[in-house]
C-alpha cells in the first residue's frame, strides 16, 4: 500500500496522483526527445487548466533555468545531459507539486553539473516543495538531506537524521569511501 496524506493511492491513475500533488522525475530523465523544450514543459502542466497559471509557471521555470529559455524551440533530444536534467525538473515543477520524487538526478552528469542540480534541488525544497531523493551519490545526497534511509537489496538497513547517518561508520565505509564528510 502507498499512502499519501492519509489516503491509499496505490491504485490511482497517474494523472490523479499528479493532481494530488505528487510528481516523479524518473531516472534517465525521460524527456520527450522529439518535442521542443517548450512542448516538454507544457506536457508537465497537462493537469493545469488555467492558461495564465501555465504561462506564469513557464516564466518561473525560465527564470530558474535560463538555458531553457534560450533553447525553448530546440528539440529536447538535442540538449546536453545536464540541460535534459534541468528540462526534466522544470517539466515536473510545471505541475506545481507538493512532493517531488527524484530518481538518480546526478546520473551521467559531469561533477560541475551535479553540484548545479543539487543546488536546484535544495532551492526547490527551500521554496516549500518536499523532495524525496533516490541517489547513489551518497555524499551529495546526505549533504542536502534532512532525513536519510540507507537501502540494501531493497530493505532499509539504516535511517535517521541525515547528519547522524552521514557520521555512521557503516555509511562512511560503504558509501563514502572511508572518509567522513
Amino acid at each position: 500500500m502507498v499512502e499519501y496524506e492519509g489516503e491509499d493511492i496505490s491504485n490511482e491513475a497517474p494523472q490523479d496522483i499528479v493532481r494530488k500533488g505528487i510528481v516523479q522525475i524518473p531516472e534517465g530523465r525521460k524527456i520527450f526527445a522529439s518535442m521542443t523544450v517548450m512542448e516538454n514543459m507544457e506536457m508537465g502542466a497537462y493537469c493545469v487548466e488555467d492558461r495564465l497559471k501555465i504561462q506564469n509557471k513557464m516564466e518561473e521555470m525560465f527564470c530558474k533555468f535560463p538555458v531553457l529559455r534560450s533553447r525553448s524551440q530546440q528539440l529536447g533530444g538535442t540538449l546536453s545531459g545536464g540541460e535534459q536534467q534541468m528540462l526534466a525538473i522544470a517539466r515536473g515543477l510545471m505541475a506545481n507539486p507538493k512532493l517531488l520524487l527524484l530518481d538518480e538526478p546526478s546520473m551521467g552528469l559531469a561533477p560541475v553539473l551535479v553540484e548545479q542540480i543539487f543546488d536546484i534541488i535544495q532551492d526547490i525544497n527551500k521554496q516549500g516543495t518536499s523532495v524525496l531523493l533516490v541517489e547513489q551519490n551518497a555524499q551529495m545526497a546526505l549533504c542536502i538531506a534532512d532525513r536519510a534511509y540507507v537501502l540494501e537489496t531493497g530493505k532499509i538497513v539504516l535511517q535517521g537524521d541525515a547528519e547522524d547517518v552521514i557520521k555512521n561508520p557503516m555509511v562512511i565505509d560503504a558509501y563514502l569511501g572511508g572518509h567522513q564528510v
